[in-house]
């Protein structure tokens, strides 16, 4: 197995490389969005319900427009990255639009030093947990900021889809967490034509691992739910068979492609 003690500051040059990248593109549309198109996706905006007046905490917010959607809702929002130019565009984003919405650039892991406070809800979403080789200690995390009775929601990607080949034909990486994954990586999701490269250092994650972390941690698993599609043209092979709502084309809805869960702290 390859040395992976510097998977954090691998990780962060990537997505520091990345940023300037998605927020050009076609993908992540900022131009809409600073004109008030919310980012968020009913998967999601079904579970948060009514975020007026409340305290979030986002957790890997990139450069902040599922922050600062939040925000528009009504929400008092801290979010948190580990790129430090992500984190220096949603600081201005923000400031631009004068959202309640401040930001703080660390590893999740060490949270607890920069952010002093408990919130209502702790929410993250789509890609984020494989960039940790420790779930419970993550989940600990989560828990550790909510007020009691505090509300935890992710909605990510369905680990089934990570253990395929990048066009979907073959099952390709484990299902369980056995190893490092260690990628060299041509373009961004965002735009594969982009001629940047970096190397990322992830691990998958079964379900039994991220409900297990939770339930360890002290939160109550409310809901959990898998979704036969991405609300992201994000993969290869898709197709868009209803709007904003992609499958693999070969695998059809064969496959869990997202799901949600909705927890509370004891």
């Amino acid at each position: 197995m390859k040395n992976t003690d510097n998977y954090i500051e691998l990780n962060k040059q990537t997505w520091n490389n990345k940023t300037d990248v998605h927020i050009a593109s076609e993908f992540y549309d900022n131009e809409s969005f600073l004109k008030g198109k919310s980012t968020l996706n009913d998967i999601e905006l079904k579970l948060l319900g009514d975020v007026s007046g409340k305290k979030i905490l986002h957790l890997q917010c990139h450069f902040g427009q599922d922050t600062l959607s939040l925000a528009r809702l009504g929400a008092t929002v801290t979010g948190l990255d580990l790129s430090d130019k992500a984190i220096e565009k949603a600081t201005e984003m923000a400031t631009k639009l004068k959202l309640d919405a401040n930001f703080v650039c660390c590893n999740i892991y060490d949270a607890m030093d920069y952010i002093n406070e408990k919130f209502d809800i702790v929410f993250t979403s789509y890609g984020t947990i494989g960039w940790f080789p420790d779930l419970d200690k993550w989940a600990k995390i989560v828990s550790h900021f909510l007020h009691p009775k505090g509300q935890f929601i992710i909605a990510d990607f369905h680990p089934v889809v990570w253990m395929f080949d990048n066009d979907f034909k073959a099952v390709f990486y484990n299902y369980f967490n056995v190893e490092p994954i260690i990628e060299d990586e041509s373009g961004t999701y965002a735009d594969r034509s982009s001629e940047i490269s970096s190397q990322t250092v992830t691990w998958n994650h079964p379900t039994s691992e991220i409900l297990n972390a939770l339930i360890q941690s002290g939160l109550e698993i409310n809901s959990f739910n898998e979704y036969d599609y991405s609300p992201y043209n994000c993969f290869n092979e898709t197709e868009e068979f209803a709007p904003n709502k992609y499958r693999i084309k070969h695998l059809e809805n064969k496959i869990p492609m997202v799901y949600s869960i909705l927890a509370t702290k004891k």
